[in-house]
């Protein structure tokens, strides 16, 4: 029979890693569940997650995939599929008709497989906890729950909202850098031309004239020069930059270090931060409100927070919550957020009402957050502007003082 290793939480909220015996990966579950512990994490010794078997035959349907799913197309069929539930539809009859109208790719794939496991009798968070790379810790928990609750329809509502508001945020950011990247980028590319195509065809004029140039022709032909010896430095620059932080990251201790410099940067730095606390709060929120307990949030959102200075902070909020203290504290002991979020928090812990507080702390910071892009923008537009026009008026300042003291030799 084969053994299970597994990770849970028992009724104090410790943390508790053993193995258990069991036909499948559900008895196992389910032996787990009446020794009174919560699963975290489960996997069969000697292998990965149990689910299809790697190199097991394709059903019908299935294609050849690599990576993972969009959270454009989770998105999707997170409100398609709660769209359903809200009518009435059974879950199965939901995911079949889900399943048969998605596009090949990863999500079809494992719908397929979640359609045969709900068939067979599995819930549907078991289902949905065998494909990782679609449905992660978040997803499942709050199905998880709302199974428990009978209120599935209303948790997959919330879940849907949840993903549009984070797929709004996300679209806000990237959409109001799109223009200032293009401009930066178009900005090197002509100015790369000029170096390498036009600069030299003007020093060729001067050498045929045998002119003393100016300094700051002479600078600029040196420039160019190197730009034509030395033209792969400029896209090898900002590569080896990635490629020495990504060395720094594979440290904690390094990856903690980056991850605090970028909250120290001048403008971006506000912008990371109130972005993760958006996506926090409203992420705790959504399981608090979900009905999934504390602690399993607490360490859902502490994966989910992209960044080891918040993630040190959630775990400092966890230790506390299981030592029977409150978020409060901890919280504004890491002097990451404002007052106000923390004195919002304190309310909502006192009064019982703490997901409705989450969840107007996350609104707040997703205001905050589009001022501060849109702020950013009118930075970078005169900024680009300005120091544009000073590099081109440079250019031609250098270009033309040497042609204007020959033009002045030829007319005396």
């Amino acid at each position: 029979m084969p053994t299970f290793k597994f990770e849970a939480m028992d009724s104090t909220g410790q943390e508790v890693k053993d193995s258990v015996e069991a036909a499948n990966e559900e008895e196992a579950q389910q032996k787990i569940k009446q020794m009174g512990f919560f699963v975290t994490k489960i996997v069969e010794s000697g292998g990965g997650k149990k689910g299809k078997k790697a190199g097991g035959k394709r059903k019908k349907g299935q294609v050849i995939t690599i990576g993972g799913v969009s959270a454009k197309a989770l998105t999707t069929f997170t409100r398609q599929f709660s769209t359903l539930q809200d009518a009435g539809l059974p879950v199965l009859r939901s995911l079949k008709i889900l399943e048969h109208q998605m596009k090949p790719g990863v999500l079809k794939n494992a719908l397929i497989d979640v359609v045969d496991d709900v068939e067979s009798g599995s819930t549907l968070s078991e289902a949905f906890s065998k494909h990782p790379k679609c449905f992660d810790r978040l997803y499942v928990n709050m199905v998880k729950a709302g199974e428990a609750g009978g209120a599935l329809e209303t948790i997959l509502q919330r879940l849907a909202d949840f993903k549009e508001k984070s797929q709004t945020l996300k679209r806000k950011i990237i959409g109001a850098m799109v223009y200032p990247v293009v401009v930066i980028l178009v900005a090197i590319a002509i100015l790369m031309f000029i170096m390498i195509a036009i600069i030299p065809k003007f020093k060729k004029i001067f050498e045929d004239f045998k002119m003393k140039l100016p300094w700051a022709t002479e600078m600029l032909i040196g420039i160019s020069d190197w730009f034509m010896k030395y033209w792969y430095v400029i896209p090898a620059v900002p590569l080896g930059f990635w490629l020495v932080v990504k060395l720094i990251r594979l440290s904690k201790t390094g990856a903690f270090i980056i991850d605090r410099i970028k909250l120290w940067i001048p403008v971006m730095g506000k912008l990371i931060e109130k972005t993760i606390v958006a996506r926090t709060m409203r992420t705790l929120g959504t399981l608090v409100g979900s009905g999934v307990p504390i602690l399993e949030s607490l360490s859902i959102v502490r994966e989910t927070c992209t960044n080891l200075v918040f993630e040190r902070c959630f775990q400092r909020i966890y230790e506390s919550i299981r030592e029977g203290d409150t978020i409060a504290q901890p919280l504004k002991e890491s002097r990451l957020v404002d007052d106000m979020v923390v004195n919002m928090i304190d309310v909502g812990e006192e009064t019982g009402d703490l997901d409705t507080m989450l969840y107007k702390i996350a609104d707040f910071y997703d205001e905050e957050v589009d001022t501060l892009v849109k702020g950013l923008i009118s930075l970078l537009e005169p900024l680009m502007i300005v120091v544009l026009g000073f590099i081109i008026g440079g250019i031609v300042i250098a270009l033309f003082l040497p042609l204007i003291k020959l033009l002045e030799g030829l007319s005396k």
